[in-house]
């Protein structure tokens, strides 16, 4: 071909021109949207996956958001059934056992040289410090300071508290002996308090010896009001608390005055016991007070008495 036979775009004229440039603007815009397509989906392909894992990785934040909200809620219930449970802890309560009241209780149940004894009828008997004697009688026990609460509760509600209750105590001085009886001229260590709106008395007192024969205990009696507590036949409940081994022991060796309770202590246990031995685990457990403190400082004490009422 000769070179005046090869024709130019631009010798066809302007309308050819128009026409040529039209074209090439569409195949360009095909070109540039071909280019977007493909090039999200090279980039979808290098991350791994395009569609599936975009929506596993949904998944996963969902199962993480699905695993923390159970988590969350099995957490709150188990939080929940453990303050029910523990505010019920008084749920698994143990109702006491009855035990003896004798032979030094001056309830109104026995006499001291052919009269009766009944501390329970005697002006000041409610009182919250027991360390003193009261009414006609004057001295004061010595020992080391133990302040112990007593809660009282009913295990046949949940163990709902039971406030307005009498509750009457009474223990040996750190001799080993009972006023009114083998201490005739003093009548202390002995008192009654009502529980108040958390079925609680307080009571001020020394830590008791032992004396031979009995594991170290503190006696006591539950009437349903004040008014009823005039002698043991109207209690509730009649029996004894268990003084923990350890505290005895540091008690004994390490305070004046309660010699005799360091042989006392080591020839009795609470199985050979003739009150306690006969005791399920869970009962002495429940009338074992929980006691700190110390002999230089004194001894704080709690426990909780359950009565089927």
């Amino acid at each position: 071909m000769h070179e005046h036979d090869h024709l130019e775009d631009h010798d066809l004229g302007l309308n050819h021109d128009l026409e040529v440039m039209a074209k090439h603007t569409l195949a360009r815009r095909r070109l540039l949207s071909l280019f977007a397509v493909g090039g999200t989906g090279a980039l979808i392909a290098a991350c791994g996956g395009g569609g599936s894992d975009s929506s596993s990785a949904a998944s996963s934040t969902s199962t993480t958001t699905t695993t923390t909200t159970t988590g969350t809620t099995t957490t709150t219930g188990t939080t929940t059934t453990g303050t029910t449970t523990g505010t019920t802890t008084t749920t698994s309560c143990v109702a006491d056992p009855t035990e003896t009241n004798g032979p030094y209780p001056s309830d109104g149940t026995n006499s001291v040289n052919g009269v009766i004894s009944n501390s329970l009828t005697t002006s000041g008997i409610v009182r919250s410090d027991i360390r003193s004697s009261f009414g006609s009688y004057s001295g004061t026990a010595d020992g080391v300071p133990l302040t112990i609460t007593i809660k009282v509760v009913n295990t046949n509600s949940s163990c709902a508290v039971l406030s307005g209750y009498a509750v009457y105590i009474w223990h040996c001085t750190r001799e080993g002996n009972y006023s009114l009886y083998t201490v005739t001229n003093q009548n202390y260590l002995r008192g009654v308090q009502v529980t108040d709106s958390n079925g609680e008395v307080t009571f001020t007192t020394i830590y008791p010896g032992c004396y031979s024969g009995r594991w170290p205990h503190i006696h006591f009696e539950v009437f349903p009001s004040l008014a009823s507590a005039t002698t043991q036949r109207n209690a509730t409940l009649t029996s004894q608390f268990a003084m923990p081994s350890s505290v005895s022991s540091t008690v004994y060796n390490g305070a004046s005055g309660y010699s005799s309770s360091v042989t006392n202590l080591a020839a009795i246990t609470i199985a050979s016991d003739n009150v306690f031995g006969d005791n399920t685990s869970a009962q002495i457990t429940a009338m074992t007070p929980t006691v700190t403190g110390s002999v230089s400082a004194g001894y704080t004490a709690t426990v909780t008495v359950g009565i089927a009422v």
